[in-house]
């Protein structure tokens, strides 16, 4: 088993002074935890993998093609590989746990 602690994620995170820590990289999945805060631009590209986003704490609207929803704690929002997307209008520092399948390379 492998089990983490999102508070000592985020602290890892923050001392490594980025905005994406991945923790978790296995043969079918990797898992990394996401951070952007309130008011910044989110610089992202489409990703060769399949992702799911589950927001852990903040506010935000997410543009996936041409798709847009609002998202807060619990949401959940699925980006097929090579659509374009990204958080914007981030009213509250987000923190984002992401799934990459297959694993990010």
């Amino acid at each position: 088993m492998k089990a983490f602690r999102l508070d000592e994620l985020e602290a890892e995170r923050a001392a490594n002074e980025g905005a994406y820590l991945q923790f978790l990289r296995e043969r079918n999945m990797s898992v990394g935890l996401y951070a952007l805060d309130a008011g910044d631009q989110d610089p992202q590209s489409p990703h060769a993998q399949d992702e799911v986003y589950m927001v852990v704490s903040g506010r935000a609207a997410i543009t996936v093609g041409d798709e847009t929803t609002d998202v807060g704690r619990g949401s959940v929002v699925y980006v097929p590989a090579g659509v374009t997307h990204r958080f914007h209008h981030i009213s509250e520092d987000l923190r984002v746990l992401v799934v990459f399948s297959p694993p990010e390379s």
